[in-house]
């Protein structure tokens, strides 16, 4: 059978590739052929059509009994659409200061959401019961706004890791204080790949209530989902989702993604590819003299530490981002794409550079 054509021509070259971050990363194919399974025919939209009803089953075979999933367009809409399910219009998120939510999402938790956000430096990206203490108070002080959510990212905005047990700490915790506990989850499978762990071991069996699960960095085409873990910690969830205009018509193209994802290991598969990629770049990085890695690697990007020239000619052959540009302070991401061939092309140029 002949592919259907169509009057689109290739803009780009397929086989370029960088490390600026895993979202330039195109479509798995296997997503792409459960695009076309989906297509053809008419469903019900918004939603109430068979795809997103069967990824129901999926989510909760991931995430316990109680888990109902949500699927929204984007990471930003998934993390905004959940905290406000679970927080007052008086409400506040206490997060790590380099949290997501707090400095790439435009404002969008305050300016879409309303929502305060109460941020706290960590040294490595997360988030400590006693770390969580320095914004934990004034719950009757109408002068301030009051502490309902505590929002970890897994894996971190620097790429450490939480262990299930430092979760569980967090939980605790938090719900000891009458707080809920939500989880950026837009590297949740390079967590779990990296931890060698289901998602369930550091979710909902560790008393996470929401979580924004990630697609799009690790092979969706588009389409992230909020699952809901804790039913009692949510309110209108549906018209939350619609009010935030995350509510997709044709929904069952994004759920289908989903489901090509979750339904058996290509999840899991993918993200176990990227990490495997990051350690291989941190690797042949650490015998570079004068390079310095600054955070553990422990998913699928590495933080290291350059003279600022070298950034900047390096960047003319691979596309990468400063993290910090004034500290000389790069990010390296990997992509399920990311080949053997192009960590080393991209090894033997810093080398080049270094020596320049």
């Amino acid at each position: 059978m002949n592919p259907p054509k169509t009057d689109a021509r290739r803009h780009h070259d397929p086989e370029l590739r960088g490390f600026a971050s895993d979202n330039y990363a195109g479509a798995h194919p296997e997503v792409m052929a459960a695009l076309a399974v989906a297509n053809g025919g008419h469903q019900v939209a918004y939603g109430e059509d068979a795809y997103t009803e069967n990824l129901q089953g999926i989510i909760r075979s991931h995430f316990g009994p109680t888990a109902e999933a949500f699927p929204v367009f984007n990471g930003t809409g998934a993390n905004v659409v959940a905290l406000q399910a679970v927080t007052d219009r008086w409400g506040a998120v206490i997060c790590a200061e380099s949290a997501h939510i707090n400095v790439d999402e435009g404002g969008a938790p305050e300016r879409m959401g309303g929502l305060k956000l109460l941020t706290v430096p960590t040294p490595d990206g997360k988030l400590t019961p006693e770390l969580i203490d320095r914004q934990a108070w004034g719950w009757e002080d109408e002068h301030r706004a009051m502490p309902q959510v505590v929002s970890i990212t897994q894996s971190t905005e620097l790429g450490t890791l939480y262990t299930p047990e430092e979760i569980r700490a967090i939980c605790e915790h938090a719900h000891a204080h009458g707080m809920k506990v939500h989880l950026d989850g837009s590297r949740i499978a390079n967590a779990a790949a990296s931890l060698n762990v289901p998602m369930r071991t550091f979710t909902n069996a560790v008393g996470v209530d929401i979580l924004s699960l990630g697609g799009t960095k690790n092979g969706a085409l588009f389409g992230e989902a909020v699952v809901v873990i804790n039913q009692d910690a949510v309110r209108r969830m549906k018209h939350l989702r619609k009010l935030s205009m995350q509510l997709a018509s044709k929904m069952r193209f994004v759920s289908v993604q989903l489901e090509a994802l979750l339904a058996k290991d290509l999840w899991l598969r993918n993200a176990r590819h990227a990490n495997e990629m990051a350690q291989r770049l941190a690797e042949g990085v650490r015998a570079v003299h004068g390079v310095e890695i600054l955070y553990p690697v422990q998913s699928n990007g590495i933080f290291a530490q350059l003279p600022h020239d070298v950034s900047e000619r390096l960047q003319k052959r691979f596309r990468f981002y400063f993290w910090d540009e004034a500290a000389g302070v790069v990010r390296w991401m990997c992509g399920f794409d990311t080949t053997e061939e192009d960590v080393d092309a991209f090894l033997a140029a810093l080398k080049e550079e270094m020596a320049r």
